[in-house]
């Protein structure tokens, strides 16, 4: 990319960059021709080249390749493209805690969970990060897998991730803490995991029951299938592959033959909500461990709050 006088593109974009320019961009890159983005944002073709040739003016080079297969972003647009997203969802963000504050509240948070982190440990964070008194705040659970959710954090959609840390997550403008490390535990239903616990496990065996299995791919599956290859035996086929703790509950208590591993958290909770037992035995493998996930470089004042309660409840273990 060739040398940029950041000054004058930064007068240029403070004078005349508007939240139609962000959104004209969106367009494009969704539908990769300005005949649609017309279509699409009730305008003639040309007022849509103009716009377009205006924005690469602003920002000093070309944002998007034309070809006969459509339009791309190039280098440049993808950076533009980037925080493009990212102000509009601030601005999403700003609305809605405007409409927070006029209901009452302190703030409105974006929380991004992945499957298997305590109720109890979210509803705890929730209520100790601005104590009753102070206004309270309103707060939107999304689920996901980590990989599907850090995207979100870092284009500014969410305001915090807890989910796993390992190597395979894009850590790019992303800061991280480490909360716990989980356990894994075989659970069943309490006949079923009373004979379990009287015999030395044997995976040949265990491999015909039922189980219950989160999606390929993911660190819990990808242990499970370690374990059975470990032990010579080709990994079970799951009967249902779910990472609601709530379904997994109920369909194991129902059935004399369904077994799941899950955390030892999310097990105990199941072993106090549903009824199933825990088989005593004990892994030699962890999970990679729980974290939290801000974006870098500063967390809004409420963020850091739900930050804290977090560390804090943890900590208290």
């Amino acid at each position: 990319m060739a040398e940029i006088n950041a000054d004058e593109i930064l007068r240029r974009l403070s004078a005349r960059l508007k939240m139609r320019h962000l959104i004209l961009l969106l367009n494009i890159q969704q539908h990769g021709s300005l005949t649609r983005v017309a279509e699409q944002m009730a305008s003639s073709q040309p007022a849509i080249t103009n716009a377009l040739s205006e924005l690469e003016g602003m920002f000093g080079g070309s944002l998007f390749d034309r070809s006969t297969r459509g339009m791309a972003p190039t280098a440049l647009g993808k950076l533009v493209l980037a925080r493009a997203q990212a102000m509009l969802h601030d601005l999403d963000h700003l609305v809605r805690d405007m409409a927070t504050a006029a209901a009452g509240y302190s703030a409105h948070l974006h929380v991004g969970v992945i499957p298997f982190i305590p109720g109890r440990l979210l509803s705890a964070a929730i209520a100790r990060t601005l104590p009753e008194g102070q206004g309270g705040m309103t707060v939107t659970l999304h689920e996901g897998t980590s990989d599907q959710l850090l995207p979100r954090l870092q284009d500014h959609s969410l305001d915090i991730v807890i989910g796993r840390a390992s190597s395979a997550v894009d850590l790019q403008q992303v800061e991280f803490e480490v909360l716990y490390r989980q356990q894994p535990r075989l659970i069943a239903s309490r006949r079923l995991a009373a004979q379990l616990g009287r015999v030395r496990l044997d995976w040949g065996g265990l491999v015909e029951l039922d189980w219950i299995l989160g999606a390929p791919h993911t660190p819990m599956r990808e242990q499970v299938t370690d374990i059975f290859l470990a032990a010579g035996v080709a990994p079970p086929v799951p009967i249902v592959e779910s990472y609601s703790s709530k379904l997994i509950g109920e369909m194991i208590v129902a059935s004399e033959r369904a077994v799941s591993i899950v955390p030892a958290d999310i097990a105990e909770e199941l072993v106090r909500t549903a009824g199933l037992s825990i088989v005593p035995y004990s892994f030699d493998w962890t999970l990679p461990p729980i974290a939290m996930f801000t974006r870098a470089g500063g967390a809004r004042h409420t963020v850091a709050l739900f930050c804290a309660a977090l560390r804090g409840l943890c900590q208290e273990g």
